[in-house]
């Protein structure tokens, strides 16, 4: 049997440290982290940006995953799959919570709602299943753009739902940066007044995301007495998204 490709094992590496990183890596720390000369990983990531693999960002020079991996990634995993693989960690997030949880991935430039299961309470409730939402106003939306799940790209025009909403490119930049730096985002009446929410990323094999979930309820249950997320109801669904995330073949993290 012949023997293992090198150029082609360092080219997966490459990619898993982009996959599993918090951001975009510049030359020097994914020669470093592989254990590289410059010269090798400049040559692997200049062929990987020309497939459409890896992306460059021009001011900085950093690396990141592209558009074209995402796709490829993700092409297995369809919606009815990943409904069907976050169902059972869903349910017990509503319980433990005390909240509503969605399941979320992206359509359209949106927010598809894939699952919802409903606040455990005797309260009217709507089913969102098939609702879109805006990417930049809401919890899961800012998750998908902050990990570039498959096929989006941050929305040219940022409409303004409520005061709280974010509506520039660079406070946009800057809250998903602080989104990858966490592991999870929160959106705090941004979309709807009195409301809040918190979101963690879906994992697939090899890390990519392809989607999100989280709850949301009233500000004053989901949020302290300084407008922050209570920790505990972070840790609820950053349990539940890693759960959901090794169901579907993502290494445990």
């Amino acid at each position: 049997m012949p023997g293992t490709v090198q150029s082609i094992e360092r080219a997966a590496a490459v990619l898993r440290l982009l996959a599993g990183g918090p951001g975009r890596l510049s030359l020097g720390e994914i020669a470093r982290s592989l254990d590289l000369a410059k010269g090798t990983a400049h040559g692997i990531l200049a062929t990987l940006r020309e497939v459409g693999f890896v992306e460059q960002d021009r001011a900085s020079g950093h690396y990141q995953l592209g558009a074209a991996l995402l796709r490829l990634g993700t092409s297995y995993l369809d919606i009815n799959e990943l409904r069907s693989r976050s169902i059972n960690w869903a349910d017990p997030l509503a319980a433990r919570s005390g909240e509503a949880v969605r399941i979320g991935t992206v359509l359209d430039g949106q927010v598809l709602v894939v699952h919802h299961v409903f606040r455990p309470d005797d309260t009217f409730q709507t089913l969102d299943v098939g609702t879109l939402l805006p990417l930049h106003a809401t919890a899961m939306g800012k998750i998908l753009l902050a990990y570039r799940a498959t096929g989006v790209a941050p929305p040219r025009e940022l409409d303004q739902f409520t005061r709280r909403t974010i509506v520039t490119t660079r406070a946009l930049a800057a809250e998903l940066a602080h989104v990858r730096e966490t592991g999870w985002s929160a959106e705090i009446e941004e979309r709807t007044p009195g409301e809040a929410a918190v979101a963690a990323p879906i994992r697939a094999h090899g890390g990519l995301v392809v989607g999100a979930i989280g709850i949301s309820g009233l500000v004053e249950r989901v949020c302290d007495s300084h407008y922050q997320p209570r920790p505990r109801l972070v840790t609820y669904v950053r349990d539940a998204a890693r759960a959901i995330s090794r169901d579907l073949g993502a290494a445990r993290r």
